[in-house]
């Protein structure tokens, strides 16, 4: 009877199930961004001069792209558009995977990062914005005379 109402393991479904609660309110905006998860899935690395940020964002409008940055916050926000039929097509739809509608990522920067010097491209689904760090905070070198 047990199985009747149960047809999977129950320990192993609440054990899924913690874990997605503890990802949900693992919300850390910091460099390394949001848990995983999100869309769209972000890579960020840093070199002395400047901080890259990935953001592979398949199938979104470049015109949709919105990127802001205040107070050491970026926020990269945006829409992707359903590819599926409406439902005036009455098409039926058997499996839709693919994450569709608006979006928000936030980041936050280090001190250090110029709010005058940031750039962005979007090419082949993949958003890259390189944000230069400040000159005062480059490494350099004092002769010593």
């Amino acid at each position: 009877m047990y199985r009747s109402f149960f047809p999977r393991d129950m320990l192993a479904e609440m054990d899924r199930l913690q874990r997605d609660m503890q990802q949900a309110f693992d919300l850390s905006p910091t460099i390394r961004g949001y848990g995983s998860n999100g869309f769209p899935a972000l890579n960020v690395g840093a070199t002395p001069q400047a901080l890259e940020i990935f953001a592979f964002a398949p199938g979104v409008d470049p015109a949709t792209l919105e990127i802001n940055l205040e107070r050491g916050l970026m926020t990269i926000a945006g829409e992707r558009k359903s590819l599926l039929p409406d439902a005036q097509a009455k098409a039926a739809v058997h499996i839709n995977e693919r994450f569709e509608g608006a979006f928000r990522r936030v980041l936050t920067l280090p001190d250090d990062a110029d709010p005058e010097a940031v750039e962005a491209r979007l090419r082949d689904g993949v958003l890259r914005i390189t944000v230069r760090r400040r000159a005062s905070a480059q490494p350099r070198r004092i002769a010593v005379l």
